[in-house]
Protein backbone atom coordinates (compact mmCIF):
# COMPACT_ATOMS: atom_id res chain seq x y z
CA UNK A 1 0.00 0.00 0.00
CA UNK A 2 1.46 3.35 -1.04
CA UNK A 3 1.42 6.15 1.51
CA UNK A 4 0.87 9.69 0.31
CA UNK A 5 2.16 12.62 2.32
CA UNK A 6 1.38 16.29 1.77
CA UNK A 7 4.58 18.43 1.72
CA UNK A 8 4.21 22.12 1.08
CA UNK A 9 0.78 21.62 -0.46
CA UNK A 10 2.10 19.03 -2.89
CA UNK A 11 1.35 15.31 -2.50
CA UNK A 12 4.50 13.19 -2.32
CA UNK A 13 4.90 9.42 -2.32
CA UNK A 14 6.51 8.54 1.05
CA UNK A 15 8.72 5.95 -0.62
CA UNK A 16 10.30 8.42 -3.04
CA UNK A 17 12.40 11.53 -2.57
CA UNK A 18 11.70 14.44 -4.86
CA UNK A 19 14.25 16.91 -6.20
CA UNK A 20 12.44 19.63 -4.33
CA UNK A 21 12.78 17.69 -1.08
CA UNK A 22 16.50 17.21 -1.62
CA UNK A 23 16.95 20.91 -2.42
CA UNK A 24 15.09 21.87 0.74
CA UNK A 25 17.50 19.78 2.79
CA UNK A 26 20.65 21.33 1.30
CA UNK A 27 20.71 24.53 3.40
CA UNK A 28 20.37 22.54 6.61
CA UNK A 29 23.16 20.20 5.51
CA UNK A 30 25.40 23.15 4.61
CA UNK A 31 24.73 24.76 7.99
CA UNK A 32 25.55 21.52 9.81
CA UNK A 33 28.78 21.20 7.86
CA UNK A 34 29.76 24.80 8.68
CA UNK A 35 29.07 24.22 12.38
CA UNK A 36 31.18 21.06 12.32
CA UNK A 37 34.08 22.97 10.76
CA UNK A 38 33.74 25.72 13.36
CA UNK A 39 33.71 23.17 16.19
CA UNK A 40 36.83 21.50 14.78
CA UNK A 41 38.62 24.85 14.52
CA UNK A 42 37.73 25.78 18.10
CA UNK A 43 39.00 22.42 19.37
CA UNK A 44 42.21 22.92 17.40
CA UNK A 45 42.77 26.31 19.07
CA UNK A 46 43.20 24.60 22.44
CA UNK A 47 45.22 21.70 21.04
CA UNK A 48 48.58 20.46 22.28
CA UNK A 49 50.22 20.75 18.85
CA UNK A 50 50.02 22.73 15.64
CA UNK A 51 51.63 22.66 12.24
CA UNK A 52 51.19 24.71 9.11
CA UNK A 53 52.97 26.22 6.16
CA UNK A 54 53.00 30.00 6.47
CA UNK A 55 54.51 32.18 3.73
CA UNK A 56 56.41 29.17 2.43
CA UNK A 57 57.86 28.27 5.84
CA UNK A 58 56.97 25.20 7.87
CA UNK A 59 55.86 26.14 11.39
CA UNK A 60 55.36 23.37 13.95
CA UNK A 61 54.75 23.45 17.67
CA UNK A 62 54.07 21.03 20.48
CA UNK A 63 53.19 21.78 24.08
CA UNK A 64 56.05 20.94 26.43
CA UNK A 65 55.60 18.08 28.86
CA UNK A 66 55.14 20.48 31.79
CA UNK A 67 52.17 21.98 29.96
CA UNK A 68 53.15 25.62 30.30
CA UNK A 69 55.72 26.01 27.52
CA UNK A 70 55.93 25.18 23.84
CA UNK A 71 58.61 23.74 21.56
CA UNK A 72 58.21 25.61 18.28
CA UNK A 73 60.22 25.26 15.09
CA UNK A 74 60.41 27.23 11.87
CA UNK A 75 61.75 25.12 9.01
CA UNK A 76 62.99 22.61 11.58
CA UNK A 77 64.99 25.18 13.59
CA UNK A 78 64.05 25.99 17.17
CA UNK A 79 62.23 29.24 17.83
CA UNK A 80 62.60 30.18 21.48
CA UNK A 81 59.34 31.56 22.91
CA UNK A 82 58.86 33.15 26.29
CA UNK A 83 55.61 33.48 28.19
CA UNK A 84 54.87 36.90 29.58
CA UNK A 85 53.14 37.55 32.90
CA UNK A 86 49.94 38.56 31.07
CA UNK A 87 49.81 35.17 29.30
CA UNK A 88 50.98 36.44 25.92
CA UNK A 89 54.08 35.20 24.06
CA UNK A 90 57.20 36.80 22.60
CA UNK A 91 59.97 35.27 20.51
CA UNK A 92 63.74 35.63 20.31
CA UNK A 93 63.26 37.24 16.90
CA UNK A 94 61.10 40.08 18.21
CA UNK A 95 61.40 40.93 21.92
CA UNK A 96 59.22 44.04 21.69
CA UNK A 97 55.85 42.66 20.59
CA UNK A 98 53.74 40.08 22.33
CA UNK A 99 51.23 37.71 20.75
CA UNK A 100 48.20 35.86 22.11
CA UNK A 101 49.31 32.36 21.10
CA UNK A 102 52.55 30.52 20.26
CA UNK A 103 51.30 30.11 16.68
CA UNK A 104 50.77 33.84 16.18
CA UNK A 105 54.21 34.51 17.70
CA UNK A 106 55.75 32.01 15.24
CA UNK A 107 53.94 33.64 12.29
CA UNK A 108 55.25 37.06 13.40
CA UNK A 109 58.78 35.61 13.61
CA UNK A 110 58.43 34.36 10.02
CA UNK A 111 57.27 37.84 8.98
CA UNK A 112 60.26 39.44 10.77
CA UNK A 113 62.74 36.97 9.28
CA UNK A 114 61.70 37.74 5.74
CA UNK A 115 62.79 35.68 2.74
CA UNK A 116 66.22 34.04 2.75
CA UNK A 117 66.90 34.36 6.48
CA UNK A 118 66.85 31.42 8.85
CA UNK A 119 66.88 31.02 12.60
CA UNK A 120 70.26 30.16 14.09
CA UNK A 121 71.03 26.54 14.79
CA UNK A 122 70.40 25.65 18.46
CA UNK A 123 74.15 25.22 19.11
CA UNK A 124 75.05 28.56 17.46
CA UNK A 125 74.77 30.40 20.77
CA UNK A 126 77.97 28.64 21.86
CA UNK A 127 79.96 30.62 19.25
CA UNK A 128 80.91 33.77 21.15
CA UNK A 129 82.75 35.34 18.20
CA UNK A 130 79.49 36.70 16.83
CA UNK A 131 77.83 37.51 20.15
CA UNK A 132 74.59 39.46 19.82
CA UNK A 133 74.78 39.98 16.07
CA UNK A 134 71.62 39.19 14.14
CA UNK A 135 69.33 38.73 17.16
CA UNK A 136 68.91 34.99 16.66
CA UNK A 137 68.84 35.04 12.87
CA UNK A 138 71.34 34.72 10.05
CA UNK A 139 71.29 35.15 6.31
Amino acid sequence: MAVSVDVGGEPVDAGRVSRRGVLRGLPASAAALALAALATASRRAGADAFGETYRGRRIAGVRAAAGSGWRVTVDGRALHLMRRADGSWLSMVDHYCSYPTPLTAARAAVDALGPGRQLRDPAAHLDMTNEGAGHGVHA
